[in-house]
């Protein structure tokens, strides 16, 4: 009798994919542990800026989770923001348009615009100037970042107009019916996301080329379009993370934005996306890029660990993900 129960709890064990599952669980532990560490983890004020803190980089984690699904990579989403944010704050200082909201507005499509552009740029020079994407973006790393210095004269780009300083706040410090604004800003590029890389036709073949991209283009999939539109969606993805970022400080600097590709990358690799290519998880990239702020949180709030180490804990992360990612494809 023992035996047939074995075997069905055996065959429901073996169908539980592990690595969707492991960045909900992970995150749900860290939940606990803040908890045990100290009594104000879990007050509202806290855990509701840890979520608007997380979206900068939970933003800009759904474009790279697209990268890397089809197998590619890319280094330049840090410069990139910087950049973005620069030429944003630039054109909202030229102050072209009289009304403040309608002058932030068209500075939010400029920044849409721009980085777009950005992202093709890094998509066409790798697939059609076939040059592995790390090279590439490594390339336009140094460029975006070097670009904004000069934009910046070595110093900052700020916002000169409070006027519109004020009208452009509420976007990041502002609440609809007491969540704030930034929350909606994760769940619907999440959302978007998800229905672009699991529901539509575009998505599979976003997975068959990080698969295996030989069968992908004899199955008639065009591989280089595939390819750059995931560059053009992550730096789409990092516009929108520049929107929202800008009104928080007012300006940016060549610093903006440093290491903000290494947290990406972290929190998609976290959240079950395979770094090779061929498995991507939205969702779980959210989870992700939560479980490195619930982190810093608890290192704040605590003793434990100094807050001065988070950059070298989140670098011990993405290794041990990427060690619990090799024994899982082991196991099957």
């Amino acid at each position: 009798m023992n035996e047939p129960i074995q075997s069905v709890r055996s065959s429901l064990w073996s169908r539980v994919d592990l690595g969707a599952v492991a960045p909900f669980a992970a995150l749900a532990a860290l939940l606990l542990l803040g908890t045990l560490v100290s009594p104000r983890f879990m007050s509202v004020d806290n855990l509701s800026n840890v979520l608007t803190r997380s979206a900068f980089i939970a933003t800009i984690a759904v474009g790279a989770t697209f990268v890397i699904t089809a197998g590619g990579l890319d280094l330049s989403v840090g410069s990139m923001a910087a950049f973005v944010a620069g030429i944003m704050i630039l054109f909202l200082n030229g102050g072209l348009i009289e009304n403040p909201v309608l002058l932030i507005a068209f500075g939010m499509i400029l920044a849409l615009f721009v980085g777009a552009l950005c992202g093709l740029a890094n998509g066409l020079t790798t697939t059609l100037g076939r040059i592995e994407p790390f090279i590439v973006t490594l390339g336009t790393m140094g460029i975006f970042r070097s670009l904004v210095t000069w934009l910046a004269q070595g110093g900052s780009i700020v916002i000169k107009s409070s006027e519109l300083r004020s009208a452009y706040r509420p976007v990041y410090f502002g609440d609809v019916f007491g969540a704030p604004i930034p929350i909606f800003v994760i769940l619907g590029v999440a959302a978007i996301g998800a229905f672009i890389l699991y529901r539509t036709a575009y998505g599979r073949h976003v997975t068959a080329v990080g698969s295996n991209e030989e069968v992908a283009r004899y199955s008639g999939i065009n591989v280089t379009r595939v390819r750059t539109i995931t560059f053009v969606l992550q730096g789409l993805c990092v516009a929108i993370a520049v929107i929202v970022y800008v009104p928080r400080l007012g300006s940016t600097t060549s610093t903006t934005g440093l290491l903000w590709e290494l947290q990406a990358i972290t929190a998609v690799v976290i959240g079950g996306t395979r770094l090779r290519g061929g498995v991507g998880r939205i969702w779980g990239t959210i989870a992700g890029a939560l479980i490195l702020e619930v982190i810093g949180n608890i290192m704040v709030l605590s003793d434990l660990v100094s807050e001065y180490l988070i950059g070298a804990v989140q670098g011990a992360i993405i290794v041990i993900a990427m060690l619990a990612q090799r024994s899982l494809s082991r196991t099957r």
